[in-house]
């Protein structure tokens, strides 16, 4: 759907892209990750044409990005723009007829989000006399009012409470069962692994990773296992004498437990099995997947360290 080919951009004598290429395939949503000034906002501008790059450039559906495609497109910028004096039923209707709607169509797609979100009772207030979240709602369906096919949301749960955040991650999830491919730039890891099918991270102005959420998930691993027992804790622990380190231990009911440890000396898991299946009951034993918060940090303080060296 978005094919971006080496984008970059500079600001006087800053770089704020820096050859940047990634793709968006249909029915998809990618998660767009990095700390403040990685250049993702920047990026989301030059798609939606309110900037220009100064190399590279941007296809939609396998051709040139211009003036007539942002239809198709509907864009949540972080800074949020509503007329505060407008009352959400005109700010709706006006912004869905800057993006093509006849005011039939218009008025369709208001009452059918309007009820969807069951805010109808807000249709006749000014923007003004609502809360934060609120207005954040408002603006939300702004944004998919004119069903674009491609939705690029600049930190899309910022401002809600945990109810509303459910709420619109269910929302994206059905517009992807839908068909609609999906960009968003979020510092809510959570939603990440919950949500993102890929993601790409970046940092000052360059892309340092792209993949599929679980497969870079599984890359980062660090030999982490979680393992739930029944008997002794103590005999547990010194079967395992120097071969394993125990990070965290969890008490249940009566004798069972649950271990956080990792490999020492080259260890696998077939030794650490037979280390302990004479002294414990094993339940269960999986492997423990560093969160994307994780892979975030470990990435960024990877890159520091070539730098330094």
């Amino acid at each position: 759907m978005i094919e971006v080919e080496n984008k970059s951009k500079y600001f006087e004598r800053s770089t704020i892209l820096h050859d940047v290429s990634f793709s968006l395939q249909e029915g998809e949503i990618l998660g767009l990750l990095g700390p403040n000034g990685a250049g993702k906002t920047t990026l989301m501008r030059i798609i939606n044409r309110i900037i220009t790059q100064d190399k590279g450039h941007v296809l939609f559906e396998g051709n040139l990005l211009k003036e007539k495609h942002l239809a198709e497109i509907g864009y949540l910028p972080e800074e949020r723009g509503l007329y505060q004096t407008m009352t959400v039923e005109k700010q709706m209707l006006y912004l869905a007829r800057l993006r093509g709607l006849s005011n039939v169509d218009a008025k369709y797609q208001l009452n059918h989000w309007l009820d969807k979100f069951d805010i109808q009772a807000w249709r006749k207030k000014r923007i003004e006399e609502l809360s934060k979240g609120m207005a954040q709602k408002v603006q939300f369906i702004c944004t998919v009012l004119h069903n674009p096919k491609i939705l690029i949301l600049d930190e899309p749960f910022s401002g809600f409470d945990p109810i509303n955040i459910d709420l619109i991650r269910k929302e994206l999830l059905s517009l992807k069962e839908k068909g609609h491919s999906i960009i968003i730039s979020t510092h809510n890891m959570n939603s990440v692994e919950e949500i993102c099918d890929r993601a790409v991270l970046m940092n000052k102005g360059e892309k340092l990773l792209e993949g599929k959420v679980q497969a870079l998930r599984e890359q980062n691993k660090e030999g982490l296992y979680k393992i739930s027992f029944q008997g002794n804790m103590l005999g547990f622990t010194n079967a395992l004498w120097t071969g394993f380190e125990i990070v965290e231990k969890e008490a249940h009911e009566e004798d069972k437990f649950t271990v956080y440890l990792k490999m020492r000396n080259d260890n696998e898991l077939n030794d650490l099995l037979t280390t302990v299946i004479d002294h414990v009951k094993i339940n269960s034993v999986e492997t423990v997947l560093p969160s994307m918060e994780k892979v975030f940090v470990n990435t960024i303080n990877a890159q520091k360290t070539l730098v330094h060296e």
